[in-house]
């Protein structure tokens, strides 16, 4: 059974589009991964210069042809703008299993944007590529992120301790689980 449909749909709802990532993301993406705010519970440190937002496009398109990734940009509905990104990534087809990832620009927090992409993109892996579980690991810190994955059914699972070395820091992880039948739609 094939979990990757080819090519990369576009998923969209009334406010926001997910689409593929196109070269001209790449300042937009410099932007939100340079920004130390939207990196402090991050697993790297924030970006310098535009090559690393060119090598992050290759990296991903590259996953996406191996098929073991689906990487969209979330977008405005209005402009097509990238705002965010939001990735399926360590697609396991035999398990029917992948982590997801996501990152939204600063000025977009707190517009309800990060749900409505994670919304459209657990349907696609619940209802099309017919996944049974969806796992996410977060800085136990970040408590928006928390709070989000927890309102769409995600459980804790455990704690990682000492799992990122981030900017001369320690960082723990907690790491999530959400099984096709606990996810609320």
């Amino acid at each position: 059974m094939s979990v990757v449909a080819e090519p990369l749909p576009v998923l969209e709802s009334e406010r926001l589009r997910l689409r593929g990532l196109r070269d001209g993301d790449a300042a937009a993406l410099l932007a939100m991964y340079g920004d130390p705010l939207a990196m402090r519970y991050w697993s790297g440190s924030p970006w310098k210069d535009i090559a690393q937002a060119h090598a992050h496009l290759q990296r991903a398109w590259r996953d996406m042809e191996s098929g073991g990734a689906l990487p969209w940009a979330i977008a405005d509905s209005g402009d097509d703008g990238l705002i965010g990104t939001i990735t399926l990534f360590k697609l396991d087809r035999d398990h029917r299993r992948a982590e997801i990832g996501y990152m939204l620009a600063t000025r977009h927090w707190g517009k309800g944007l990060a749900s409505a992409a994670l919304r459209l993109v657990l349907h696609h892996a619940f209802d099309t590529l017919r996944l049974e579980r969806v796992e996410a690991d977060t800085d136990p810190r970040n408590a928006p992120s928390r709070r989000m994955l927890e309102r769409f059914g995600f459980v804790l699972e455990g704690t990682l301790r000492k799992r990122w070395h981030v900017n001369d820091e320690w960082c723990d992880t907690v790491f999530y689980g959400l099984l096709r039948e606990d996810f609320p739609g």
